[in-house]
């Protein structure tokens, strides 16, 4: 099988590159080979590789500053999607599109399953919104949108990183704490998404992470506390929950997020035959390569 990963440079993209099943000749092109806000570029890259699945990694995922970069999010993540997903139905391959969480509005208190009503709360889930609906028309139906959420690896600007960072440098954090969601490690992402590329009956909208939740100042404790116990952190700080409204009041420009926005994913641990594992679990793993 010949597939052709976009944004290949990124935390996904590089954990997909790492890890393909036998028999897959995969390929990757990031910014430099495909920029997705150019459709000519978008349109080439499928001609010259002629994947018989295209796996959609790419994205604008600055969500604060997409509120003012409105029309470049939106040529990235709706227009794009839906110009690859026309090149490769025209090349006669699957298109699997990556999705996110934010195209829920966290009202609910429960899993999200990938039926619910979609309602995005800032630019950046609409405009993923939209580049689930282009990709879906454009193939009736039956490309792959596959939504994840708190995606972080080894490599990238992740949430665990930062927070390593932070605490290895300042005397305390502050961390919002309400709201809850599920950390999902890239190489977890990867696998599922590896199913589906390999599983010819998925199709639609699937949804994947790693098991449990957390609210972000729950993953923050529990990244010092790993990170303390592998030597990354010399020592504890306090970790100081506060509310999303009032960490937005002391950094201008942070944009609504969704309160509560774990996914479902029973269903696509049937159709692919999966079942992911906890998050703090992958946590470890993770900590454990940068310690190594």
């Amino acid at each position: 099988m010949k597939v052709l990963v976009t944004g290949a440079e990124g935390q996904l993209g590089r954990s997909l590159l790492e890890s393909p099943p036998v028999g897959v000749e995969v390929s990757g092109v990031g910014r430099a080979q495909c920029n997705l806000a150019d459709p000519n570029q978008c349109r080439s890259v499928v001609e010259q590789f002629r994947p018989e699945v295209l796996i959609n990694a790419a994205a604008y995922t600055q969500v604060d500053k997409a509120e003012s970069e409105r029309d470049l999010a939106f040529r990235i993540n709706a227009e794009a999607p839906k110009v690859l997903a026309e090149a490769v139905r025209e090349a006669g391959g699957r298109l699997i599109h990556i999705s996110t969480d934010f195209v829920f509005d966290g009202a609910r208190s429960s899993p999200y399953p990938p039926d619910a009503v979609t309602r995005p709360l800032n630019v950046y889930g609409a405009s993923k919104l939209a580049g689930e609906q282009s990709v879906l028309r454009a193939f009736d139906g039956e490309a792959v949108v596959l939504r994840t959420a708190w995606v972080y690896a080894s490599h990238g600007s992740n949430f665990v990183r930062t927070m390593l960072r932070l605490m290895g440098s300042r005397d305390s954090v502050s961390v919002v704490a309400d709201q809850v969601g599920c950390p999902t490690w890239a190489r977890s992402l990867a696998k599922a998404v590896w199913a589906a590329a390999v599983t010819p009956a998925a199709r639609g909208i699937l949804q994947w992470s790693d098991s449990g939740q957390v609210s972000w100042h729950g993953f923050a404790v529990a990244i010092q506390e790993e990170a303390l116990n592998r030597g990354l952190l010399k020592q504890a700080i306090p970790i100081h929950p506060i509310a999303g409204d009032e960490y937005a009041r002391r950094v201008p420009g942070t944009v609504a997020r969704p309160a509560f926005s774990v996914l479902e994913t029973e269903s696509t641990q049937r159709l692919l035959g999966l079942a992911p594992e906890p998050w703090r679990t992958n946590l470890g793993v993770m900590l454990d390569e940068l310690a190594a």
